[in-house]
Formats: C-alpha cells, sequence, structure tokens
C-alpha cells in the first residue's frame, strides 16, 4: 500500500508538473509538445530528478498516448478528402517529398547508419506537425488566409504518404530485407488500401454503425473501435499507431465529430504522457554527441520547408507574404517525427536516432512556432478553413 501511495504522489507530480508546462506554452503562445519532451529528459536516466516508481505506468500510457493522437490525426480527414489532396495538388506534394525526405536518408548514411534508420530519419524529415501547423493557423488568424489551401493539401498527402510508410518502415525495421519483409509490406499496403477503399464506400454506414445519442456509449464504442483497430494492426506487424490513424480516416459524419468532442480532453492527456516519455527515454548524455547533426539537420529542415512553401505557393500564384507564410507554417516538426522515432527505437535500429529526433522536433517546433509569428503579416484573405487541429 505504501508503494502505490508514493506511486500516485509521484505520478500526481508529473501530471501537475506537465499542467503547468501547458499553461506556460498557452501564455507563451508556442507549442506544448517541446516543453513536455524537455520535462522528460529532466526525469529520465541521467536528468535532474530520475522518476521511481512510476515508469512502467507511464510507458503504458505513452502507447495508448501514440494511438489517440494519431487516431484523433486520422479523425481530421476523411478517406475521401485524403485522396481528393493527393489529386488536387501532386505537384506540390512530388516537391514536398523531393525536398524533405532525401535530407534525412542522407544524413543517416552519412552518419554510418544502414538503410533502414536512415529511412526512419528521412520520415523524421518529411513531415511537419499537422497539430502545431493547425494551432499556428488558429492563433495567427490565417484560418481564411489564401496560403492555407495550399498548406492544407500538403498536410493531406503528407499524412498519406505517412499512413503508407509505417508499416513499411515497421516490416523492414522488424525483419530486415527478406522474403518475408516484402509479403509483410506487400500485406500492410493491401490493408491500407483496402481500408481506404472501406473508407470511400462505408463513410457514411461506419459513422451510423457506431454513433450513438449517449455520450458514455459514442466514447467507448469509438475508443473501442480506434483500440481494437490499433491492436489488429499490431497482430499484423503493421503497427498499432497504423491503425489508429487508420481507424480515425474510416469515421466520419456525427461520429467523428462526437469522438473529436469527447475524446480530445483523454487525447491531451496522454499525448503529454507520450512526449513526456519519449523525453524520459532519451538519456541527455545521448543529446551531446548528436547535438551538431541535429541543428544542422534543422537548420537544413528549416530551409527546405520553407523552399517547398515558396514554390507550391508561387505555382499557385500566391503573392510573396504568403509564399513565405506558407514555408514557415510548414517548419514545425512534431507527432509523426516522434512516432517514426519511437517505432525505429521499438524495432531495434540505430540508437542515436531517438536523441536526435528529439533535439531535432525541440528545434523546429520551437522554432518555427516563433518564425510564423515572426513573419505574420497583413489581414485574412478569403479561403477555405483550416482542420480543426
Amino acid at each position: 500500500m505504501t508503494d502505490t501511495g508514493a506511486a500516485l504522489l509521484e505520478l500526481g507530480a508529473i501530471v501537475i508538473g506537465l499542467a503547468i508546462l501547458a499553461r506556460l506554452a498557452k501564455r507563451s503562445r508556442i507549442s506544448s509538445a517541446p516543453m513536455y519532451l524537455l520535462a522528460g529528459l529532466a526525469l529520465g536516466e541521467g536528468g535532474l530528478l530520475p522518476l521511481v516508481t512510476t515508469r512502467s505506468f507511464v510507458e503504458l500510457g505513452a502507447e495508448l498516448g501514440l494511438i489517440l493522437l494519431l487516431f484523433m490525426l486520422g479523425l481530421e480527414y476523411s478517406a475521401r478528402e485524403l485522396l481528393g489532396g493527393l489529386r488536387s495538388s501532386p505537384w506540390a506534394g512530388a516537391v514536398d517529398l523531393a525536398l524533405n525526405l532525401p535530407p534525412g536518408i542522407v544524413a543517416g548514411l552519412l552518419l554510418g547508419w544502414g538503410i533502414v534508420p536512415a529511412l526512419a530519419l528521412g520520415g523524421i524529415t518529411y513531415v511537419s506537425s499537422s497539430g502545431i501547423v493547425a494551432m499556428l493557423v488558429r492563433d495567427l488568424g490565417r484560418r481564411r488566409g489564401a496560403e492555407v489551401t495550399l498548406i492544407v493539401s500538403l498536410l493531406l498527402i503528407e499524412d498519406l504518404a505517412i499512413a503508407i510508410y509505417l508499416p513499411i518502415l515497421a516490416a523492414l525495421g522488424s525483419d530486415g530485407f527478406d522474403l518475408a519483409t516484402v509479403a509483410v509490406v506487400g500485406a500492410a499496403l493491401l490493408a491500407v488500401g483496402s481500408l481506404l477503399w472501406l473508407g470511400l464506400r462505408l463513410e457514411v454506414g461506419i459513422s451510423r454503425l457506431l454513433f450513438s445519442r449517449s455520450d458514455e456509449a459514442l466514447v467507448l464504442t469509438i475508443l473501442g473501435f480506434a483500440l481494437a483497430l490499433a491492436g489488429a494492426a499490431q497482430l499484423l506487424q503493421i503497427s498499432a499507431a497504423v491503425g489508429a490513424l487508420l481507424a480515425g480516416i474510416l469515421l466520419s459524419g456525427p461520429a467523428a465529430h462526437g469522438a473529436q468532442v469527447l475524446l480530445s480532453p483523454l487525447r491531451d492527456l496522454f499525448a503529454a504522457i507520450f512526449f513526456f516519455f519519449v523525453g524520459l527515454s532519451v538519456d541527455p548524455a545521448a543529446i551531446p554527441p548528436v547535438l551538431g547533426p541535429a541543428v544542422v539537420l534543422a537548420v537544413g529542415g528549416a530551409l527546405t520547408k520553407i523552399a517547398t512553401g515558396w514554390i507550391a505557393a508561387s505555382h499557385a500564384r500566391l503573392d510573396r507574404h504568403a509564399r513565405l507564410r506558407a514555408g514557415v507554417l510548414l517548419i514545425p516538426r512534431g507527432e509523426f517525427s516522434i512516432a517514426i522515432a519511437g517505432l525505429a527505437v521499438s524495432a531495434g535500429l540505430e540508437p542515436e536516432i531517438a536523441p536526435l529526433a528529439v533535439t531535432y522536433v525541440i528545434a523546429l517546433s520551437m522554432s518555427g512556432t516563433i518564425a510564423a509569428r515572426f513573419v505574420q503579416q497583413g489581414r485574412a484573405e478569403t479561403g477555405p478553413m483550416m482542420p480543426p487541429g
């Protein structure tokens, strides 16, 4: 009983600490994700005050946090919207991929890593943070900015690409290159394609099946659906994170809206624990050896995203300010980059990838937020709404 009391006291102190950081982030108008990562670094092995009794609970909470985070991200887009975004802006998506995936792969190879961890690093440098970008668009009053249409399309394409990329990475990380891996990757791609097809055909039917006017029944049904699909994906070696993302994409209509309202507080709690645990799992002593490569990658990652936004906005014939805003808004990296690093670590890939990813995400989530506020000019122009973040 004494051990239980000590664990509850420590857990309570952690949650209160995260709440204080969330308040500071809100007041400072920056993303809370890097603050949670820094808190985890401070309380992990080699930190200022290592955790004693609650690490196993935090680890389980982090797994739930990743599932809820990706499930809620999936809820923002239907299968029709994802595929529609792919059809509407393929050129911009190709520019984004060409400018932001190769730097990570090349950096991983130059660091002496194998091809699979290098591919993981490529994913980390490629994908922008949908959550942080949505927060910035909302806070800066750019929800109707002319460049927001372009940003939304790019985020849609990135999310679809990551939905395909994650199961491939998980399969390669677990088995290496062999016929079994090829079979697993093929099965993963077939599963992803089948679920997207199912989402297109049965989008309304699934929502009607799961929807309930009882908030209690709805939250239990939706949460159970997300966890079941995440578990099934894990059993199929696609990864629970991908299953959760696809579960969110499959839902639409009243069920999706109800899930966003009811699960948002739960998502925020466990997402905070997820980022905290990622920081917790990294020894601060492991950061100095990768600090140089992380800073170089961060500077390069900021420049390539600015170039992506500038080139794509130029193609859309937007003015110079809109081009710069589009590029700067794409700078932040966050939840997907950390999720990719988490998959790489769980697969036993290059151990340096976790501290490098944490440093990279902290640098770009904070600098991207500051840069977006710095370049903000003019009043909002007429344009489509940004999906809720």
